[in-house]
């Protein structure tokens, strides 16, 4: 138990400098952790166990991805009107995904997951320096339906919201250090209702070790990575502000490209 306890620490800190360093919520770190460590150390079965990796995910995001929002919004990183404009949209999603996740949960979420993740980080790291695709963000049509696609597969995910928000706004010629500060509030508006809807039509699994589950979130592990997490994430932060913003979509992409890899391997082996 000493090494899982220590594995959720190096996670939690982990997945707290790259939320504030990317603007990613930590749910790309907290559910391929988590899904191993269930599956191969506690033994769950791995129907279960992504959908208790991805709601465990939200849970720990939020004081995450709240430490990381402060630091972004004290450093001006964040467009407030883009936020008022997409909230309704993503809490709309948010309620979407998580009832269709509680229903139809299981294994094949670590695919979708592995897809979605490899597929965007393809285009941050070989478009790194290509233009654009749009000039500028599309209408009111368009950013619902964005917002919607943001929200809705994140919380099914259990993943924060930058993984996608982020691709998706610099590819509208949005600036990647505004764009990864937008995110990390993005991700605390998705993870907030993601985990409370989750507590509420989830069901308590059944299983031998006492992780003090509410529905399928463990607030022991939760306990673990949550005071390291919200310590790194404002290092993350500071680092951002020193990066040069093509370094930081490279980044972006290959950090999301292992993990999409390991997502799909964990998957099929």
């Amino acid at each position: 138990m000493l090494g899982i306890i220590a594995a959720l620490a190096v996670a939690g800190c982990v997945a707290g400098f790259l939320d504030g360093l990317l603007g990613v919520g930590g749910g790309i770190i907290f559910v391929p952790v988590l899904f191993f460590l269930l599956k191969s150390y506690i033994g769950m079965d791995p129907q279960l166990a992504i959908t208790v990796a991805t709601a465990t995910s939200l849970g720990c995001m939020i004081p995450t991805t709240l430490s990381s929002c402060i630091s972004h919004y004290r450093r001006g990183n964040m467009d407030l009107q883009l936020l008022k404009r997409w909230l309704p949209i993503l809490i709309l999603g948010v309620i979407s995904g998580t009832v269709v996740s509680a229903f139809y949960g299981g294994l094949w979420l670590s695919v979708l997951f592995g897809i979605i993740i490899i597929t965007t980080s393809l285009n941050m790291l070989f478009r790194a320096k290509a233009p654009p695709l749009r000039d500028s963000l599309p209408g009111t049509a368009g950013q619902s339906a964005m917002a919607m696609f943001v929200s809705f597969f994140s919380v099914m995910l259990g993943i924060g919201g930058g993984t996608l928000t982020v691709p998706l706004l610099t590819s509208c010629n949005f600036p990647a250090r505004r764009a990864i500060g937008t995110a990390s509030a993005i991700g605390l508006i998705i993870c907030l209702p993601g985990a409370v809807s989750t507590l509420i039509f989830s069901q308590t699994p059944q299983i031998e070790h006492n992780l003090l589950f509410v529905g399928k979130i463990s607030f022991m592990i939760v306990g673990c990575i949550v005071p390291f997490s919200a310590l790194t994430a404002p290092v993350g932060v500071m680092i951002n502000r020193r990066i040069d913003p093509v370094l930081l979509k490279r980044l972006f992409g290959i950090m999301m490209i292992l993990t999409g890899l390991k997502m799909l391997h964990s998957a099929f082996f």
